[in-house]
């Protein structure tokens, strides 16, 4: 499982739980809420009521005409309202006033006059001078059958001379706790739906960062070119740092390895050449030629300190991650200069060049290209048969391609995926000896360096060996 959906997933698992803990504690309370704000207005209604009944109670408490008569009216009123698109038709109060003694007195439903209410908690605490409300059910296996009373005490010369009760059927808030209820579950929904939206987000740009260090430390344990990643967690931008100084630590120890390893491969050729032609300016000759020798000489001196110069270059460059010097470069020309410092080879192998370059150009560093060609024209002519070809193409258009043919062995299938390692070398047909095995390895390394690739393939008549680079 991925960083990404291991975080979300927890991050959802919790929100839910969260979500479910708070919705379920949230929703437990409106319906006492609910029933509450009722009760606080039936409280108003009873005081009002039994204000008004006051004065003819006290006078006919067996009969109540005009406060009767408006009663009636009110209960069989008919409504017809909707409030928050719940029906309201009639009234469903009842209201019963008691005597100082708890006996009903008035009753809107007609059918509990001359009963005992005194025991009854709404009429009981009344009489008492305290507040009076109940909550009885008609069915008791059913909550919804609960019938709030609320009551008033019925006032004359400041004494309490009865109770006055209004009682309304709890079913009756029950739609608009219901509607609470669905309004709750949607809004939750949707808020835990943008919650995880947000989260998700959040994740995915977090673990963006982690990709992008894992990517870069992926990088750096195959030698691949690696540049330090942009993160903007302060957490892993520290990370990022201690892996970049970690790298640099590595590599400034495999640097002084690989690099001296490889100027010393490179240096061959230009001390060989400048010992023969020491070893050939002891011996008498004439003064011409002896200047044509001590012209060889210092040609290669001068290489081998630009080699060593380039080389610091390279050192940098990588460190870097790109061409310091970028020029443009004539792949004719490159081709060119490298075939002609390889002529003397061929002629002490007995082989030939068959070229075959286009006229275009590519940007680059030209010592560093120069280096590279070199090398595969010189792992060509090592493995040719004597007296073959070796064919260099290339071909430009969309990035330039160099290739370096030869007719010889081909390489052994154990060998392919083994040829750019570091010392890693086959030994030559002739003398069956190994090279520093740093030749191919330097190649690639400038390859990547230009942003392209080397390919070394067997064809039919022996190995081919292809050097890419993008034309800008």
């Amino acid at each position: 499982m991925s960083l990404t959906l291991r975080i979300f997933s927890a991050y959802v698992i919790i929100v839910l739980i969260a979500s479910v803990v708070f919705l379920n504690s949230f929703m437990s309370e409106i319906k006492p809420g609910i029933r509450q704000s009722t009760e606080h207005s039936l409280i108003d209604t009873a005081n009002l009521l039994a204000a008004l009944v006051g004065p003819e109670f006290y006078q006919s408490p067996n009969a109540l005409p005009h406060f009767s008569k408006a009663m009636n009216k009110v209960i069989n009123r008919q409504y017809g309202y909707r409030i928050y698109n719940v029906p309201i038709q009639s009234s469903n109060l009842r209201i019963y006033i008691t005597d100082a003694d708890g006996i009903v007195r008035f009753d809107t439903s007609g059918k509990d006059i001359g009963s005992d209410y005194s025991q009854w908690n709404d009429v009981y605490l009344t009489l008492r001078g305290e507040y009076g409300a109940r909550s009885t059910k008609s069915d008791p296996n059913d909550e919804l059958s609960s019938v709030m009373h609320v009551a008033a005490p019925v006032m004359h010369d400041g004494e309490i001379i009865g109770s006055l009760t209004i009682a309304k059927p709890n079913v009756l808030v029950q739609p608009f706790i219901d509607r609470a209820h669905r309004k709750i579950i949607i809004r939750g929904g949707l808020v835990v739906l943008a919650s995880l939206l947000i989260a998700f987000t959040i994740v995915v740009l977090l673990t963006r960062s982690v990709k992008k260090l894992v990517t870069y430390a992926d990088n750096v344990s195959q030698s691949k070119p690696a540049v330090l990643p942009k993160v903007y967690e302060s957490e892993l931008s520290k990370l990022a740092l201690s892996i970049e100084n970690m790298k640099s630590e590595l590599e400034g120890k495999d640097y002084v390895e690989n690099y001296v390893h490889t100027l010393t491969h490179e240096l061959k050729s230009p001390i060989a050449a400048i010992k023969g032609a020491s070893e050939l300016l002891t011996a008498p000759m004439p003064a011409e030629q002896r200047l044509k020798f001590v012209g060889n000489i210092e040609q290669e001196i001068t290489r081998m300190d630009t080699m060593v110069t380039r080389l610091l270059q390279l050192v940098a460059i990588e460190k870097q991650g790109g061409i310091v010097k970028s020029e443009t470069v004539s792949v004719q020309n490159l081709v060119d200069t490298v075939i002609q410092g390889k002529k003397h080879l061929l002629i002490e192998r007995g082989l030939n060049f068959n070229i075959d370059v286009c006229t275009g150009e590519l940007l680059g560093d030209q010592f560093l290209l120069t280096q590279a060609l070199d090398n595969l024209i010189l792992n060509a002519i090592a493995f040719a048969h004597e007296g073959s070809d070796i064919r260099v193409q290339s071909k430009v258009s969309n990035t330039a391609e160099i290739q370096v043919t030869n007719t010889g062995e081909l390489i052994p299938e154990y060998a392919l995926d083994r040829i750019f390692e570091r010392f890693y070398s086959l030994p030559r047909p002739d003398s069956r000896q190994k090279s520093t095995g740093l030749g191919l390895c330097f190649v690639k390394q400038i390859a990547v360096l230009h942003q392209g690739e080397v390919i070394i393939e067997n064809v039919t008549e022996g190995v081919r060996a292809t050097l890419k680079l993008p034309i800008s």
